[in-house]
């Protein structure tokens, strides 16, 4: 029973985590991804240390969550994942996030063919059978449907994060990525090549006219950084309350 319990109370606080966005965060300028990841992980994103396996992993779960978080939509759905898997997930990494009692925040909906080839393909190429990997597979496939770089949709600060995640639970197809080439484009050309499919007609990328596509830079401002910063100034425009 007391397992049973605390399963239903981590299925509360996982698929709501919209409630955190509070009038103290608004006060604090703060962003809701920021403020979603704080609460999972007591920091804030951007003073993350990740130097062990444990904590790298924390920190990615947490970023997918929190970024999740700041769209519209139950985070279950924008994360990936089932809400089962979602309390699952919650109850192992973030037990303390578990007692803080927020509503429920509605089902994923199901997986449409894309998302599952990607999914799919990252589960034949897991470095383990975790329940970790399984999960990141999904969340990862989700968030490769977003419009932005996969590193800014996992809501992860730069690129090599996203490069040794991929490394640490996906090595299989990580360490076929020789030349550097940007992951949601590897991925489909990896799904290509598996169906017998050839992606680009120019023999070489070299000769490609649109070779900056696959290998273009991807640097940038976290998506996380990027509202803390739009706050930041928003609050000191806002006129005095005097």
């Amino acid at each position: 029973m007391i397992a049973a319990a605390a399963y239903q109370q981590s299925i509360d606080v996982a698929s709501a985590l919209p409630a955190l966005q509070s009038a103290t965060v608004r006060q604090e300028c703060e962003h809701f991804g920021a403020a979603a990841y704080r609460v999972l992980t007591g920091c804030h994103p951007a003073n993350a240390v990740i130097d062990d396996d444990f904590s790298f992993d924390r920190h990615v779960l947490a970023s997918i969550l929190a970024v999740a978080a700041m769209e519209s939509g139950p985070v279950a759905e924008r994360a990936g994942l089932a809400v089962a898997d979602l309390a699952a997930m919650m109850a192992h990494w973030f037990p303390a996030a578990c007692g803080m009692g927020f509503a429920h925040g509605g089902a994923a909906e199901p997986d449409d063919d894309e998302t599952a080839m990607v999914r799919d393909l990252l589960l034949m190429n897991r470095s383990s059978d975790s329940d970790t990997s399984r999960w990141l597979a999904a969340m990862i496939a989700r968030r490769a449907m977003e419009p932005n770089h996969l590193w800014e949709d996992l809501g992860l600060r730069d690129r090599s994060e996203l490069t040794r995640l991929l490394s640490r639970h996906f090595a299989p197809i990580a360490s076929r990525n020789t030349q550097n080439m940007r992951w949601k484009r590897f991925f489909y050309r990896a799904l290509c090549e598996s169906d017998g499919f050839v992606m680009c007609t120019t023999p070489v990328c070299t000769e490609c006219r649109d070779v900056d596509l696959c290998f273009g830079d991807e640097s940038g401002e976290s998506r996380m950084a990027d509202r803390r910063r739009e706050a930041s100034l928003a609050a000191s425009l806002a006129p005095s309350a005097e």
